[in-house]
């Protein structure tokens, strides 16, 4: 592998997720590289805003993750008009605090693990193959360090992250020798649309632009696991740790993020 410092900027990436938040940060940054993107998001208006914004050859898709069938036609238009990325970002990602004693909490329970773990796969899938034939290119998926341990009164999303990371970890065994890179991401807090309704202190919180320079270096040097901010680095393997009778007790008086209308 190249140094860092002389590592090619990439030519061709697809992001989900890219209307707001980190995706379109990370759309922001790699198009300042000068790459061809494939952007998704399923709020059109938002898509086609971050798109105009972006001084760089863009093909934007308005679909749902969950949807494996639309997910595996935008893949081959980005494949025809594009050719093979070199990264594929799987960003798209729900949350909503969740509490398994209401009925009516359910439907966001399944709402958010299709989105984060099955949104996933129906990102990578159609990509896979064309990137083997190369052996070439990087898959990233940006979970969470709520997936590191269960947090209260946000079971779907942390249940859903955790998954990611253990995906994510088995895909990698899967192509190890192929040439392919496969990335999980666990950021901590992020300055964006899905932080603003909570209404408690979040520490090390993150501006999206800095956190999609962050990853993108990760990205770049091929890392397995990251963790970021650094501050979260350093608490991420304590909160991995931790006993469960002291998890517990840390957690009993925690904040609850706000059950709304998963967007």
């Amino acid at each position: 592998m190249l140094p860092r410092s002389k590592q090619p900027a990439p030519r061709r990436v697809f992001i989900t997720g890219a209307s707001s938040g980190i995706g379109t940060a990370l759309a922001r940054h790699y198009a300042a590289q000068g790459a061809q993107l494939g952007l998704t998001g399923r709020d059109q208006a938002r898509l086609e805003a971050v798109a105009a914004s972006l001084a760089t050859a863009c093909s934007i898709y308005v679909v749902d993750v969950r949807d494996a069938t639309a997910m595996q036609q935008a893949a081959q238009d980005f494949l025809g008009k594009h050719g093979i990325p070199d990264i594929v970002i799987a960003n798209a990602g729900v949350s909503r605090g969740t509490l398994t004693e209401f009925a009516e909490d359910i439907p966001a329970f399944r709402a958010i693990m299709d989105t984060n773990v099955l949104g996933l796969v129906h990102t990578f899938q159609p990509f896979l193959q064309a990137m083997q034939q190369t052996g070439n290119g990087s898959l990233v998926g940006i979970a969470s360090v709520a997936g590191l341990r269960g947090l209260p009164g946000a079971g779907a999303y942390s249940a859903s992250k955790a998954a990611a990371i253990t995906y994510l970890e088995s895909l990698r065994v899967e192509l190890a020798g192929s040439g392919i890179a496969v990335t999980a991401i666990c950021p901590g807090y992020i300055r964006t649309p899905m932080t603003a309704v909570n209404t408690y202190a979040m520490p090390f919180l993150m501006e999206a632009d800095i956190a999609a320079c962050q990853m993108a270096k990760i990205i770049a040097s091929k890392r397995r696991h990251a963790i970021l901010p650094w501050q979260m680095a350093l608490a991420g393997p304590v909160m991995k740790l931790l006993p469960a009778c002291l998890w517990d007790w840390a957690m009993k008086k925690a904040p609850h993020k706000p059950r709304l209308d998963l967007d």
